[in-house]
């Protein structure tokens, strides 16, 4: 054969795309080590037939190309959650090529229970054992070798995802573990139990069930419904009533249950890897760690809640402070751009409907919004610090008791923090609550939390109006909205009778503190702030051409004049927002298509003002009826993904029309009440 055709050929073996899956306990360090394989470049969707997010990667090494999926992170493959449901589906029914199981190697014994049972799948298993540095500082050694070995020679390597410690080396085993077949990994659990596995085990052979016959059966005896629905649907019942026989012989031999059984044997197992394995501070309680000692201060439940306030608050003011100064350049590029582009299109003899629609409609549109980019950024760079280093978990924990007081669960506290980056993750996020009522009432409180995407309206109202207060100004802002959010839960579950009921208890783990590296931080800031430059560049634009040609229409009119198309819709709407302050027809039609995007509030104004805002504004809007009209943009009806989120998550109509109108009421109401009131007191 032409050796030419031979090397052909090994380069397209070679270059065959592998299949990883990276699964693991949350705060393990999964996305870190996703995000460092990756570039940060992922391609987020939905997992089929439901709301949680997927994310997808890929990247090279050597001659290989790599197609890399982010599992949700999980305890166990129980299949008892929507996440261990996505993490077990995806592993048995896409078949990767390997599975990289990221371990906190500092808190091994708790990590080492979903590896147990990714080895116990059948699946090509490679260990990687995150925090290298943590353990390093806490002066901890783990055999490797003698690791691996206990867990029947199952490749194991040292990393740390954040400093790029260990990640050749990983990238190097996945390579060689892909080329591999799985091992068929076994822990002895005792001769009551494997008898029992190994009788459900041939009867699965004889029915002819697909799959690890030794996982089937240990879930079988377990009890476990989805594989007990897997199983149904080929006639296996014989199998399952075998299992069910089995599990009661030996819940009467054992003194608890079969499944607490099982879970404890495999902790057993764990403790003697541990044991055998790990030398130095490990397992050492009488001192107080650094971390510790921190918590005792920021976590006390008197000091608490006064330092999340502050640091909030601190982290509005730094948003201000550093981004005014960048969004005064771009406001003065965005107004020099505008009128180079109406002389320009002038000169060629260009018709003024054209300089008009450039100019008026999508530079003054578009620009207006994108004049705040800096701020959003600084602000996403700021929460995703907070985030990255360990503080926004412990805002959860903080807040739990005083969430409990008002009748909400502390895991209702994360999908808050969550939506003040967005709404719509906020509210799909809901899905880790376990009882179905909290999450309902959680959902619906959601749309309070003031998201990024009404920020672009603060800003330009507080620099005109509040310019030496416009980070107290905003920070009261998303108060008033967690205090709304809070007081809607107690009122829902004092008169609706499906939310009503005890709350169901915080269960959370608090990751390490950890200084995230720039390239962390820059990835995560860009990856929000460029869904914040996509809208603005698609559902914004789009929202400010329609705007614009509603002013241009009837041609007989001046544009953005009353009598236009834009202008008989602010009219008829405009008394409604009379009580509010804001009466007159503009404010009317920038609240009106907000609901498509917050931020075409701000297009909207740009549309039909043109770049002077500063100018004109003050001419309409008093210091208060302007802090009115940000109340109502952030309590009134959320945008449209929102409202879609909603029904996704709730799968009803009912419950979607019931949050639109109760925020329209409240966001109405609390605008009209807060400038009646203020009008009496200034």
């Amino acid at each position: 054969m032409n050796s030419s055709v031979v090397r052909k050929k090994e380069v397209i073996r070679k270059i065959r795309k592998t299949k990883i899956a990276l699964a693991g306990n949350p705060n393990a360090g999964k996305s870190a080590l996703f995000n460092t394989l990756t570039g940060g470049h992922a391609h987020v969707g939905n997992w089929p037939g439901v709301t949680v997010e997927k994310k997808e990667g890929n990247f090279k090494y050597k001659d290989y190309k790599f197609l890399i999926t982010d599992l949700p992170g999980t305890y166990s493959l129980s299949a008892y959650s929507i996440d261990e449901r996505i993490a077990r589906d995806f592993i048995i029914k896409e078949n990767p090529d390997v599975v990289v199981n990221v371990v906190d190697a500092t808190n091994i014994e708790r990590n080492l229970y979903l590896s147990l049972m990714l080895l116990e799948l059948g699946t090509n298993v490679v260990i990687a054992l995150n925090m290298a540095d943590i353990l390093e500082k806490k002066k901890i050694n783990i055999d490797i070798e003698k690791m691996s070995k206990l867990l029947e020679n199952i490749p194991i390597v040292l990393i740390s995802a954040t400093k790029g410690t260990g990640i050749a080396k990983l990238k190097d085993i996945i390579i060689e573990t892909s080329s591999k077949s799985s091992k068929n990994f076994k822990i002895d659990y005792g001769k009551d139990i494997e008898d029992a596995i190994s009788e459900i085990e041939t009867m699965i052979k004889t029915v002819g069930i697909a799959g690890n016959t030794r996982f089937i059966a240990l879930k079988l005896l377990e009890g476990d419904p989805k594989i007990i629905e897997e199983v149904k649907k080929i006639e296996g019942y014989a199998v399952i009533e075998v299992a069910k026989e089995k599990a009661r012989e030996i819940e009467n031999i054992v003194s608890e249950g079969i499944e607490t059984a099982i879970i404890e044997r495999k902790y057993n197992f764990i403790s003697k890897v541990a044991e055998k394995c790990m030398k130095g501070n490990y397992g050492i309680e009488e001192k107080l760690t650094i971390e510790d000692k921190i918590d005792r201060i920021i976590t006390n439940r008197i000091l608490g809640i006064p330092i999340f306030a502050a640091i909030m608050w601190a982290t509005f003011q730094l948003t201000f402070t550093l981004g005014g100064w960048l969004a005064g350049y771009i406001d003065t590029f965005v107004s020099w751009f505008g009128g180079i582009s109406s002389v320009w299109i002038a000169s060629i003899g260009g018709p003024s409907w054209l300089s008009s629609f450039v100019s008026d409609g999508l530079i003054a549109g578009v620009g207006t919004v994108l004049i705040f980019l800096p701020n959003i950024m600084i602000l996403f760079l700021l929460l995703s610090f907070l985030e990255d280093v360990g503080y926004m978990s412990r805002g959860a924990f903080i807040m739990d008791k005083f969430m409990h007081a008002i009748g909400l669960p502390g895991q209702s506290f994360i999908p808050m923090i969550i939506g003040f980056g967005c709404n719509v993750p906020a509210v799909m996020s809901t899905r880790t609550i376990s009882s179905e009522r909290d999450r309902l009432l959680t959902i619906l409180i959601n749309p309070f939390i003031s998201c990024s995407a009404r920020l672009p309206i603060y800003i330009l109202f507080t620099s005109i109006f509040f310019k030496h207060n416009q980070g107290l100004v905003v920070f009261s802002l998303y108060t008033i909205g967690i205090l709304v959010a809070v007081g809607s839960a107690k009122l829902f579950k004092m008169t609706i009778s499906k939310l009503k009921g005890p709350v169901s208890p915080l269960v959370m783990e608090l990751p390490h503190y950890r200084w995230p590296t720039f390239k962390s931080l820059a990835n995560h800031m860009w990856e929000r702030s460029g869904s914040f430059i996509k809208k603005a560049g698609t559902i914004i634009a789009l929202g400010v051409v329609v705007i614009w040609a509603l002013s241009s229409f009837p041609g007989s009119r001046e544009y953005a004049s009353k009598g236009t198309y834009i202008g008989q819709l602010g009219s008829f709407l405009a008394p409604i927002m009379k009580p509010a302050g804001f009466g007159f027809w503009q404010a009317a039609v920038a609240l009106f298509f907000g609901i498509i995007a917050k931020e075409t509030v701000v297009g909207t104004m740009g549309a039909l003002f043109g770049n002077n805002l500063s100018a004109i504004l003050p001419t309409l809007f008093t210091p208060l009826s302007a802090y009115a009209f940000m109340i109502m943009s952030l309590l009134y009806v959320p945008c449209i993904a929102t409202v879609g989120a909603i029904y996704k998550e709730t799968n009803s109509y009912k419950w979607t029309t019931f949050s639109v109108a109760y925020s329209l009421f409240v966001g109405w109401s609390m605008a009209v009440l807060i400038y009646q009131i203020g009008r009496f007191i200034i």
